[in-house]
Protein backbone atom coordinates (compact mmCIF):
# COMPACT_ATOMS: atom_id res chain seq x y z
CA UNK A 1 0.00 0.00 0.00
CA UNK A 2 1.32 3.34 -0.90
CA UNK A 3 1.00 6.55 1.52
CA UNK A 4 0.41 10.03 -0.08
CA UNK A 5 0.55 13.17 2.13
CA UNK A 6 -0.64 16.17 1.67
CA UNK A 7 -2.14 16.03 -1.20
CA UNK A 8 -4.03 19.21 -1.44
CA UNK A 9 -6.78 20.33 -3.88
CA UNK A 10 -9.77 22.91 -3.92
CA UNK A 11 -13.05 22.67 -1.80
CA UNK A 12 -15.45 21.24 -4.02
CA UNK A 13 -13.78 18.59 -6.29
CA UNK A 14 -14.77 15.23 -7.11
CA UNK A 15 -13.44 11.74 -6.08
CA UNK A 16 -12.09 11.22 -9.75
CA UNK A 17 -10.14 14.57 -8.82
CA UNK A 18 -7.94 12.70 -6.32
CA UNK A 19 -7.21 9.88 -8.47
CA UNK A 20 -6.54 12.33 -10.91
CA UNK A 21 -4.43 14.06 -8.65
CA UNK A 22 -2.74 10.73 -7.12
CA UNK A 23 -1.62 9.35 -10.13
CA UNK A 24 0.11 12.84 -11.34
CA UNK A 25 2.49 13.07 -7.66
CA UNK A 26 3.03 9.21 -8.36
CA UNK A 27 3.82 9.52 -12.11
CA UNK A 28 1.61 6.87 -13.35
CA UNK A 29 -1.56 6.46 -15.48
CA UNK A 30 -4.89 6.91 -13.60
CA UNK A 31 -5.89 3.21 -14.84
CA UNK A 32 -2.96 1.98 -12.59
CA UNK A 33 -4.55 3.06 -9.70
CA UNK A 34 -6.61 0.30 -8.39
CA UNK A 35 -7.92 1.63 -4.84
CA UNK A 36 -7.78 5.17 -3.06
CA UNK A 37 -9.06 5.39 0.51
CA UNK A 38 -8.87 8.55 2.65
CA UNK A 39 -6.82 8.06 5.55
CA UNK A 40 -7.27 11.50 6.63
CA UNK A 41 -8.85 15.32 5.21
CA UNK A 42 -8.06 18.32 7.20
CA UNK A 43 -8.56 22.12 5.92
CA UNK A 44 -6.13 24.38 5.31
CA UNK A 45 -6.49 27.98 5.82
CA UNK A 46 -2.99 29.23 6.28
CA UNK A 47 -3.43 31.39 3.23
CA UNK A 48 -6.84 32.58 3.36
CA UNK A 49 -9.30 32.94 1.48
CA UNK A 50 -7.36 30.34 -0.81
CA UNK A 51 -8.85 27.69 1.51
CA UNK A 52 -7.60 23.87 0.45
CA UNK A 53 -8.69 20.79 1.73
CA UNK A 54 -5.52 18.61 2.94
CA UNK A 55 -5.66 14.84 2.43
CA UNK A 56 -3.52 11.74 3.42
CA UNK A 57 -4.03 8.89 1.11
CA UNK A 58 -3.71 5.22 0.57
CA UNK A 59 -3.40 3.62 -2.68
CA UNK A 60 -2.76 0.44 -4.20
CA UNK A 61 -1.68 -0.18 -7.71
CA UNK A 62 -2.53 -2.48 -10.80
CA UNK A 63 0.18 -4.29 -12.24
CA UNK A 64 3.41 -1.74 -10.95
CA UNK A 65 5.33 -2.77 -8.03
CA UNK A 66 4.50 -0.31 -5.49
CA UNK A 67 8.10 -0.38 -3.60
CA UNK A 68 9.54 0.92 -6.96
CA UNK A 69 7.07 3.31 -7.76
CA UNK A 70 7.66 5.10 -4.75
CA UNK A 71 11.47 4.78 -5.03
CA UNK A 72 11.12 6.07 -8.56
CA UNK A 73 8.85 9.01 -7.42
CA UNK A 74 11.44 10.40 -4.98
CA UNK A 75 8.92 12.71 -3.42
CA UNK A 76 8.87 13.17 0.02
CA UNK A 77 4.84 13.50 0.29
CA UNK A 78 4.96 9.25 -0.80
CA UNK A 79 6.28 6.40 1.25
CA UNK A 80 5.00 2.82 1.63
CA UNK A 81 1.89 2.76 4.30
CA UNK A 82 2.53 0.03 7.24
CA UNK A 83 -0.26 -1.84 7.55
CA UNK A 84 -1.90 -1.12 11.35
CA UNK A 85 -5.09 -3.31 12.62
CA UNK A 86 -6.20 -3.66 16.11
CA UNK A 87 -6.17 -6.96 18.04
CA UNK A 88 -7.94 -8.09 20.67
CA UNK A 89 -5.73 -10.35 23.27
CA UNK A 90 -5.83 -13.64 23.11
CA UNK A 91 -8.22 -15.25 26.01
CA UNK A 92 -6.81 -16.31 29.10
CA UNK A 93 -7.20 -19.73 31.06
CA UNK A 94 -8.49 -18.68 34.16
CA UNK A 95 -12.37 -20.00 34.39
CA UNK A 96 -15.14 -16.59 34.40
CA UNK A 97 -17.12 -18.23 36.69
CA UNK A 98 -19.63 -15.04 36.86
CA UNK A 99 -20.31 -13.09 34.20
CA UNK A 100 -18.36 -9.74 34.16
CA UNK A 101 -20.32 -6.26 35.44
CA UNK A 102 -20.11 -3.02 33.54
CA UNK A 103 -21.08 -0.19 35.46
CA UNK A 104 -22.46 2.30 33.21
CA UNK A 105 -23.04 3.03 29.32
CA UNK A 106 -21.18 6.14 28.67
CA UNK A 107 -18.63 5.20 25.96
CA UNK A 108 -16.51 3.65 28.55
CA UNK A 109 -19.04 1.51 29.33
CA UNK A 110 -20.49 0.59 25.87
CA UNK A 111 -17.12 -0.29 24.01
CA UNK A 112 -16.17 -2.41 26.95
CA UNK A 113 -19.17 -4.22 26.44
CA UNK A 114 -18.95 -4.34 23.15
CA UNK A 115 -15.38 -6.23 22.62
CA UNK A 116 -16.28 -8.16 26.13
CA UNK A 117 -19.51 -9.38 23.82
CA UNK A 118 -18.23 -9.62 20.46
CA UNK A 119 -15.38 -12.38 22.46
CA UNK A 120 -17.94 -14.19 24.43
CA UNK A 121 -17.58 -12.92 27.81
CA UNK A 122 -21.79 -12.25 27.56
CA UNK A 123 -21.19 -8.75 30.09
CA UNK A 124 -24.22 -7.94 32.04
CA UNK A 125 -24.22 -3.85 31.55
CA UNK A 126 -25.96 -1.49 34.19
CA UNK A 127 -27.42 1.93 33.47
CA UNK A 128 -29.08 4.06 36.32
CA UNK A 129 -30.93 6.02 33.46
CA UNK A 130 -33.14 5.00 30.50
CA UNK A 131 -32.36 3.82 26.99
CA UNK A 132 -31.46 6.37 25.00
CA UNK A 133 -35.06 6.16 22.61
CA UNK A 134 -37.08 7.59 26.18
CA UNK A 135 -33.89 9.24 27.65
CA UNK A 136 -33.77 11.63 24.36
CA UNK A 137 -37.71 12.36 25.09
CA UNK A 138 -37.07 12.79 28.73
CA UNK A 139 -34.36 15.37 27.84
CA UNK A 140 -36.71 17.64 24.95
CA UNK A 141 -39.45 17.91 27.64
CA UNK A 142 -36.84 19.08 30.12
CA UNK A 143 -35.61 21.97 28.11
CA UNK A 144 -38.90 22.42 27.42
CA UNK A 145 -39.47 23.55 30.92
CA UNK A 146 -40.50 20.33 32.03
CA UNK A 147 -39.41 18.56 35.80
CA UNK A 148 -35.31 17.18 35.70
CA UNK A 149 -35.19 13.45 35.99
CA UNK A 150 -32.38 13.23 38.66
CA UNK A 151 -31.75 9.63 37.51
CA UNK A 152 -32.33 10.23 33.65
CA UNK A 153 -31.17 13.17 31.71
CA UNK A 154 -28.63 14.88 29.82
CA UNK A 155 -25.89 13.47 32.01
CA UNK A 156 -26.89 10.21 33.12
CA UNK A 157 -28.47 7.19 31.02
CA UNK A 158 -27.50 5.02 27.77
CA UNK A 159 -24.71 6.65 25.82
CA UNK A 160 -23.53 9.02 28.98
CA UNK A 161 -22.92 12.63 28.60
CA UNK A 162 -21.46 12.66 25.28
CA UNK A 163 -24.87 11.69 23.97
CA UNK A 164 -25.65 15.67 24.06
CA UNK A 165 -22.34 16.79 23.64
CA UNK A 166 -22.18 16.76 19.53
CA UNK A 167 -20.52 13.49 19.36
CA UNK A 168 -16.76 15.03 18.82
CA UNK A 169 -14.26 12.09 17.98
CA UNK A 170 -11.38 14.01 17.86
CA UNK A 171 -8.71 13.07 20.47
CA UNK A 172 -4.68 13.47 21.22
CA UNK A 173 -4.60 10.29 22.62
CA UNK A 174 -1.42 8.91 21.17
CA UNK A 175 -2.64 4.83 19.63
CA UNK A 176 -0.25 3.14 18.67
CA UNK A 177 -2.57 -0.36 18.64
CA UNK A 178 -5.09 1.53 16.25
CA UNK A 179 -8.02 1.31 19.33
CA UNK A 180 -9.24 5.04 17.82
CA UNK A 181 -9.75 3.89 14.31
CA UNK A 182 -11.10 0.42 15.25
CA UNK A 183 -13.53 2.78 17.41
CA UNK A 184 -14.43 4.71 14.61
CA UNK A 185 -15.17 2.00 12.57
CA UNK A 186 -17.79 0.45 15.40
CA UNK A 187 -19.94 4.00 14.94
CA UNK A 188 -19.74 3.98 11.81
CA UNK A 189 -20.62 0.30 11.26
CA UNK A 190 -23.60 1.11 13.44
CA UNK A 191 -25.05 4.39 11.57
CA UNK A 192 -22.96 7.16 12.14
CA UNK A 193 -21.47 9.03 8.86
CA UNK A 194 -18.67 7.02 6.98
CA UNK A 195 -16.31 10.54 6.80
CA UNK A 196 -15.68 10.12 10.65
CA UNK A 197 -13.05 7.28 9.54
CA UNK A 198 -10.94 9.97 7.96
CA UNK A 199 -12.10 13.82 9.00
CA UNK A 200 -9.51 15.39 11.35
CA UNK A 201 -11.99 16.44 13.66
CA UNK A 202 -14.97 13.98 13.52
CA UNK A 203 -18.37 14.52 14.33
CA UNK A 204 -21.35 12.80 14.77
CA UNK A 205 -24.18 15.13 15.54
CA UNK A 206 -26.74 14.62 18.57
CA UNK A 207 -29.46 13.79 16.25
CA UNK A 208 -27.49 10.60 14.80
CA UNK A 209 -25.53 9.55 17.79
CA UNK A 210 -28.71 8.65 19.96
CA UNK A 211 -29.33 6.03 16.63
CA UNK A 212 -26.05 5.18 16.58
CA UNK A 213 -25.77 4.18 20.38
CA UNK A 214 -29.10 2.44 20.08
CA UNK A 215 -27.69 0.11 17.09
CA UNK A 216 -24.54 -0.97 19.39
CA UNK A 217 -26.37 -1.73 22.14
CA UNK A 218 -28.78 -4.26 20.44
CA UNK A 219 -25.03 -6.04 18.84
CA UNK A 220 -23.79 -6.70 22.28
CA UNK A 221 -27.70 -8.08 22.91
CA UNK A 222 -27.34 -10.02 20.04
CA UNK A 223 -23.79 -11.67 21.04
CA UNK A 224 -25.16 -12.57 24.34
CA UNK A 225 -24.60 -9.46 26.60
CA UNK A 226 -27.84 -7.85 28.41
CA UNK A 227 -28.02 -4.24 29.45
CA UNK A 228 -30.14 -3.73 32.68
CA UNK A 229 -31.65 -0.01 32.39
CA UNK A 230 -33.26 1.95 35.36
CA UNK A 231 -30.48 -0.27 37.48
CA UNK A 232 -28.25 1.73 39.98
CA UNK A 233 -25.19 0.31 41.92
CA UNK A 234 -25.48 1.09 45.35
CA UNK A 235 -22.30 -0.94 47.04
CA UNK A 236 -19.87 -3.94 46.77
CA UNK A 237 -20.11 -7.37 48.31
CA UNK A 238 -16.06 -7.62 49.13
CA UNK A 239 -14.53 -10.08 50.62
CA UNK A 240 -10.38 -11.02 50.95
CA UNK A 241 -10.10 -7.47 49.46
CA UNK A 242 -11.57 -9.34 45.88
CA UNK A 243 -15.05 -8.03 44.25
CA UNK A 244 -17.52 -10.59 45.37
CA UNK A 245 -20.70 -9.06 43.93
CA UNK A 246 -22.61 -5.52 42.78
CA UNK A 247 -25.22 -4.59 45.08
CA UNK A 248 -28.31 -2.55 43.24
CA UNK A 249 -30.75 0.01 44.44
CA UNK A 250 -33.61 -2.36 44.73
CA UNK A 251 -31.45 -3.97 47.66
CA UNK A 252 -30.83 -7.34 45.11
CA UNK A 253 -26.94 -8.39 44.99
CA UNK A 254 -25.75 -9.57 41.42
CA UNK A 255 -22.61 -11.49 42.03
CA UNK A 256 -19.35 -10.93 40.26
CA UNK A 257 -16.15 -11.32 40.17
CA UNK A 258 -14.82 -8.54 37.91
CA UNK A 259 -16.93 -4.92 37.50
CA UNK A 260 -15.88 -2.18 35.54
CA UNK A 261 -16.30 1.18 36.99
CA UNK A 262 -17.41 3.05 33.97
CA UNK A 263 -19.49 5.61 35.86
CA UNK A 264 -19.10 9.34 34.25
CA UNK A 265 -17.77 12.42 36.09
CA UNK A 266 -21.28 13.60 37.19
CA UNK A 267 -21.73 10.04 39.36
CA UNK A 268 -21.10 12.06 43.19
CA UNK A 269 -23.59 9.62 44.77
CA UNK A 270 -21.58 6.99 43.39
CA UNK A 271 -18.15 8.25 44.49
CA UNK A 272 -19.33 8.72 47.72
CA UNK A 273 -20.22 5.05 48.49
CA UNK A 274 -17.10 4.32 46.71
CA UNK A 275 -14.94 6.03 49.23
CA UNK A 276 -17.08 4.30 52.22
CA UNK A 277 -15.84 1.27 50.77
CA UNK A 278 -12.53 1.33 50.67
CA UNK A 279 -12.04 2.33 47.39
CA UNK A 280 -9.10 4.31 46.70
CA UNK A 281 -9.17 7.56 44.97
CA UNK A 282 -7.71 11.42 45.07
CA UNK A 283 -9.04 14.44 44.07
CA UNK A 284 -7.60 15.80 40.92
CA UNK A 285 -7.20 19.07 38.98
CA UNK A 286 -9.92 20.15 36.38
CA UNK A 287 -11.33 22.97 34.67
CA UNK A 288 -14.11 25.35 35.07
CA UNK A 289 -15.84 28.05 33.20
CA UNK A 290 -18.39 29.44 30.97
CA UNK A 291 -20.21 28.80 27.41
CA UNK A 292 -19.28 32.17 25.28
CA UNK A 293 -21.09 32.43 22.03
CA UNK A 294 -20.60 34.32 19.14
CA UNK A 295 -21.90 34.51 15.54
CA UNK A 296 -21.06 31.30 13.42
CA UNK A 297 -21.11 33.72 10.60
CA UNK A 298 -18.13 35.98 12.24
CA UNK A 299 -16.29 33.13 12.87
CA UNK A 300 -16.37 31.29 9.87
CA UNK A 301 -15.47 35.00 8.27
CA UNK A 302 -12.40 35.12 10.69
CA UNK A 303 -11.47 31.47 9.66
CA UNK A 304 -11.90 31.46 6.45
CA UNK A 305 -11.39 34.58 5.16
CA UNK A 306 -14.42 35.35 3.55
CA UNK A 307 -18.18 35.43 4.32
CA UNK A 308 -20.52 34.22 3.60
CA UNK A 309 -19.12 30.74 4.17
CA UNK A 310 -19.22 28.66 0.92
CA UNK A 311 -21.45 25.60 1.28
CA UNK A 312 -18.37 23.89 0.07
CA UNK A 313 -16.57 24.24 3.24
CA UNK A 314 -18.65 23.37 6.95
CA UNK A 315 -19.02 25.81 9.85
CA UNK A 316 -15.83 26.55 10.98
CA UNK A 317 -14.07 25.18 14.66
CA UNK A 318 -11.76 27.17 16.67
CA UNK A 319 -9.58 26.33 19.17
CA UNK A 320 -7.46 28.95 21.37
CA UNK A 321 -5.01 28.80 24.47
CA UNK A 322 -3.72 30.98 27.06
CA UNK A 323 -1.63 31.46 29.99
CA UNK A 324 -3.30 33.93 32.87
CA UNK A 325 -1.02 36.40 34.69
CA UNK A 326 -1.86 34.36 38.06
CA UNK A 327 -0.14 31.19 35.67
CA UNK A 328 -3.71 29.69 34.96
CA UNK A 329 -4.59 27.63 31.58
CA UNK A 330 -7.15 28.91 29.88
CA UNK A 331 -8.54 27.59 26.98
CA UNK A 332 -11.45 26.79 24.36
CA UNK A 333 -13.07 23.37 25.11
CA UNK A 334 -15.98 21.23 23.65
CA UNK A 335 -16.41 23.82 20.67
CA UNK A 336 -19.72 23.53 18.89
CA UNK A 337 -20.18 24.71 15.58
CA UNK A 338 -23.37 25.77 14.49
CA UNK A 339 -24.50 24.42 17.73
CA UNK A 340 -26.03 25.13 20.94
CA UNK A 341 -25.90 25.54 24.79
CA UNK A 342 -27.71 22.85 26.94
CA UNK A 343 -28.90 22.81 30.27
CA UNK A 344 -27.02 19.78 31.54
CA UNK A 345 -27.96 19.50 34.86
CA UNK A 346 -28.61 16.19 37.03
CA UNK A 347 -29.08 17.59 40.63
CA UNK A 348 -31.80 19.41 41.84
CA UNK A 349 -31.18 22.86 43.18
CA UNK A 350 -28.26 23.00 40.91
CA UNK A 351 -27.22 24.03 37.45
CA UNK A 352 -24.26 23.38 34.94
CA UNK A 353 -24.29 23.75 31.21
CA UNK A 354 -22.80 21.83 28.13
CA UNK A 355 -22.82 22.56 24.34
CA UNK A 356 -23.94 20.33 22.00
CA UNK A 357 -24.40 20.39 17.65
CA UNK A 358 -27.00 18.34 15.96
CA UNK A 359 -25.39 16.44 12.45
CA UNK A 360 -25.84 19.33 9.89
CA UNK A 361 -24.15 21.86 12.58
CA UNK A 362 -26.74 24.40 11.24
CA UNK A 363 -27.61 26.86 14.22
CA UNK A 364 -27.14 30.58 13.63
CA UNK A 365 -23.99 30.45 16.57
CA UNK A 366 -20.73 29.39 17.64
CA UNK A 367 -20.41 28.14 21.14
CA UNK A 368 -17.56 26.58 22.87
CA UNK A 369 -16.55 26.41 26.94
CA UNK A 370 -13.82 29.05 28.24
CA UNK A 371 -12.57 27.40 30.65
CA UNK A 372 -9.58 28.10 33.60
CA UNK A 373 -7.50 25.39 35.14
CA UNK A 374 -8.51 24.48 38.51
CA UNK A 375 -6.41 22.30 41.64
CA UNK A 376 -7.20 21.19 44.61
CA UNK A 377 -5.39 23.80 46.22
CA UNK A 378 -8.60 25.77 45.10
CA UNK A 379 -11.45 23.82 46.44
CA UNK A 380 -11.01 25.25 49.64
CA UNK A 381 -11.10 21.79 51.42
CA UNK A 382 -9.60 18.50 51.66
CA UNK A 383 -10.25 14.59 50.44
CA UNK A 384 -10.96 12.95 47.63
CA UNK A 385 -14.42 14.17 46.83
CA UNK A 386 -12.93 18.31 47.38
CA UNK A 387 -13.60 19.03 43.67
CA UNK A 388 -17.14 17.97 43.67
CA UNK A 389 -17.93 20.36 46.40
CA UNK A 390 -16.30 22.65 44.41
CA UNK A 391 -18.56 22.15 41.24
CA UNK A 392 -21.83 22.06 43.71
CA UNK A 393 -21.02 25.59 44.97
CA UNK A 394 -20.44 27.09 41.37
CA UNK A 395 -23.97 24.99 40.19
CA UNK A 396 -25.80 26.03 43.62
CA UNK A 397 -24.65 29.97 42.19
CA UNK A 398 -25.53 29.23 38.80
CA UNK A 399 -28.76 27.89 39.72
CA UNK A 400 -29.91 30.94 42.46
CA UNK A 401 -28.45 33.39 39.55
CA UNK A 402 -30.87 32.31 36.89
CA UNK A 403 -33.87 31.38 39.26
CA UNK A 404 -33.62 27.86 37.81
CA UNK A 405 -33.27 28.53 34.20
CA UNK A 406 -29.54 29.11 32.47
CA UNK A 407 -27.91 32.10 33.40
CA UNK A 408 -26.71 34.69 30.22
CA UNK A 409 -25.35 37.85 30.46
CA UNK A 410 -23.49 40.05 27.54
CA UNK A 411 -19.88 40.36 27.83
CA UNK A 412 -20.01 43.93 27.93
CA UNK A 413 -21.73 44.22 31.35
CA UNK A 414 -19.36 40.91 32.77
CA UNK A 415 -16.05 42.80 32.08
CA UNK A 416 -15.51 46.46 31.55
CA UNK A 417 -12.23 45.07 29.10
CA UNK A 418 -15.09 44.36 26.25
CA UNK A 419 -14.44 45.76 22.96
CA UNK A 420 -16.81 46.69 20.52
CA UNK A 421 -18.29 46.55 17.06
CA UNK A 422 -17.60 43.03 15.87
CA UNK A 423 -21.60 41.46 17.01
CA UNK A 424 -24.72 43.04 16.51
CA UNK A 425 -26.86 44.38 19.39
CA UNK A 426 -29.57 42.34 18.77
CA UNK A 427 -27.51 39.37 18.84
CA UNK A 428 -29.36 36.55 21.35
CA UNK A 429 -27.94 33.36 22.85
CA UNK A 430 -29.44 29.77 21.05
CA UNK A 431 -29.87 27.58 23.98
CA UNK A 432 -31.71 24.39 25.23
CA UNK A 433 -33.63 24.95 28.26
CA UNK A 434 -34.93 27.83 29.71
CA UNK A 435 -32.86 30.78 30.26
CA UNK A 436 -32.56 34.28 31.13
CA UNK A 437 -30.21 37.27 31.36
CA UNK A 438 -29.03 37.22 34.74
CA UNK A 439 -25.48 38.12 36.49
CA UNK A 440 -23.08 35.43 35.51
CA UNK A 441 -20.15 37.30 36.69
CA UNK A 442 -20.90 36.14 40.66
CA UNK A 443 -20.88 32.83 40.00
CA UNK A 444 -16.98 32.17 39.56
CA UNK A 445 -14.79 32.69 42.01
CA UNK A 446 -12.42 35.84 42.08
CA UNK A 447 -9.20 33.91 40.81
CA UNK A 448 -11.08 32.09 38.40
CA UNK A 449 -12.98 35.03 36.73
CA UNK A 450 -9.93 36.98 36.76
CA UNK A 451 -7.88 34.44 34.98
CA UNK A 452 -11.11 34.32 31.99
CA UNK A 453 -11.25 37.75 31.68
CA UNK A 454 -7.37 37.22 30.83
CA UNK A 455 -8.04 34.51 28.50
CA UNK A 456 -10.89 36.73 26.55
CA UNK A 457 -8.57 39.98 25.94
CA UNK A 458 -5.80 37.55 24.78
CA UNK A 459 -8.65 35.43 22.35
CA UNK A 460 -10.08 38.72 21.04
CA UNK A 461 -6.06 39.61 20.21
CA UNK A 462 -5.90 36.23 17.91
CA UNK A 463 -10.02 36.20 16.94
CA UNK A 464 -10.90 40.25 16.91
CA UNK A 465 -14.54 40.59 18.24
CA UNK A 466 -14.42 37.30 20.41
CA UNK A 467 -14.51 39.58 23.58
CA UNK A 468 -17.13 41.96 22.10
CA UNK A 469 -19.37 43.86 24.27
CA UNK A 470 -22.78 41.91 22.94
CA UNK A 471 -20.73 38.47 23.11
CA UNK A 472 -22.79 36.06 25.17
CA UNK A 473 -21.70 33.94 28.15
CA UNK A 474 -23.44 31.28 29.98
CA UNK A 475 -22.97 29.05 32.89
CA UNK A 476 -22.24 27.33 34.72
CA UNK A 477 -19.39 24.79 32.96
CA UNK A 478 -18.40 22.65 35.86
CA UNK A 479 -18.24 19.44 34.31
CA UNK A 480 -15.46 19.05 32.02
CA UNK A 481 -13.39 16.30 33.41
CA UNK A 482 -13.40 14.21 36.53
CA UNK A 483 -12.99 15.91 39.80
CA UNK A 484 -11.95 12.84 41.10
CA UNK A 485 -9.24 9.92 39.94
CA UNK A 486 -9.69 6.33 41.24
CA UNK A 487 -6.62 4.75 41.62
CA UNK A 488 -5.45 1.99 39.45
CA UNK A 489 -2.23 -0.49 38.65
CA UNK A 490 -0.38 -1.68 36.08
CA UNK A 491 -3.23 -4.42 35.71
CA UNK A 492 -5.69 -1.22 35.48
CA UNK A 493 -7.56 -3.16 38.94
CA UNK A 494 -7.91 -1.08 42.35
CA UNK A 495 -6.80 -1.61 45.41
CA UNK A 496 -10.00 -4.13 44.96
CA UNK A 497 -9.18 -6.86 42.99
CA UNK A 498 -11.29 -7.80 40.11
CA UNK A 499 -12.29 -3.76 40.22
CA UNK A 500 -11.52 -2.39 37.03
CA UNK A 501 -11.71 1.63 36.91
CA UNK A 502 -12.12 2.96 34.03
CA UNK A 503 -13.22 6.17 31.53
CA UNK A 504 -13.65 9.54 32.05
CA UNK A 505 -15.36 9.33 35.49
CA UNK A 506 -12.65 7.19 36.81
CA UNK A 507 -9.86 10.36 35.65
CA UNK A 508 -8.42 8.33 32.80
CA UNK A 509 -10.40 10.24 29.73
CA UNK A 510 -11.02 13.44 28.50
CA UNK A 511 -14.08 12.79 26.03
CA UNK A 512 -15.68 10.30 23.63
CA UNK A 513 -12.93 8.73 21.91
CA UNK A 514 -10.45 8.60 24.97
CA UNK A 515 -13.36 7.01 26.85
CA UNK A 516 -13.97 4.33 24.35
CA UNK A 517 -10.59 3.48 23.75
CA UNK A 518 -10.15 3.05 27.94
CA UNK A 519 -12.71 1.00 27.98
CA UNK A 520 -11.26 -1.00 24.95
CA UNK A 521 -8.31 -1.17 27.06
CA UNK A 522 -9.98 -2.61 30.32
CA UNK A 523 -12.00 -5.38 28.36
CA UNK A 524 -8.38 -6.00 27.13
CA UNK A 525 -7.25 -6.51 30.20
CA UNK A 526 -10.12 -9.04 31.65
CA UNK A 527 -9.92 -10.94 28.44
CA UNK A 528 -6.44 -11.69 28.89
CA UNK A 529 -6.89 -13.29 32.40
CA UNK A 530 -10.31 -15.18 31.87
CA UNK A 531 -11.86 -17.81 29.41
CA UNK A 532 -14.96 -16.44 27.53
CA UNK A 533 -17.85 -17.36 29.68
CA UNK A 534 -19.95 -20.30 29.47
Amino acid sequence: MIRIQQLTLAPGHSQEDLFRRASHLLKIRRDQIRTLEIVRQSIDARKKPDIRLSYAVDLSLDGLDEAKCVARCKNPQVSIAAARQYRFPKPGQRPMQERPVIIGTGPAGLFCGYLLARHGYRPILLERGNRVEERAQEVEAFWAGGDLNPESNVSFGEGGAGTFSDGKLNTLVKDPEGRNRYALSVFAEHGAQPEILYEAKPHIGTDVLTGVIRNIRRQIEAWGGEVRFGTRADGFLIEEGRIRGVRLSDGSLLRAQTAVLAIGHSARDTFSWLQQAGVDMEAKSFAVGLRVEHPQEMIDALQYGMSPRPKTLPPSPYKVTARARDGRGVYSFCMCPGGYVVDASSEPGRLAVNGMSYSGRDGKNANSAIIVSVTPEDFGQAGALAGIEFQRRLEEMAFRAGGGAVPVQRYGSFSKCATSGRIPEDFSPCIRGKWKFADVASILPGPVRAAFEDGMLQFGKILPGFDDENACVSGVESRTSSPVRILRDQALQSNIRGLYPCGEGAGYAGGIMSAAMDGMRVAEAIAAQYAPFS
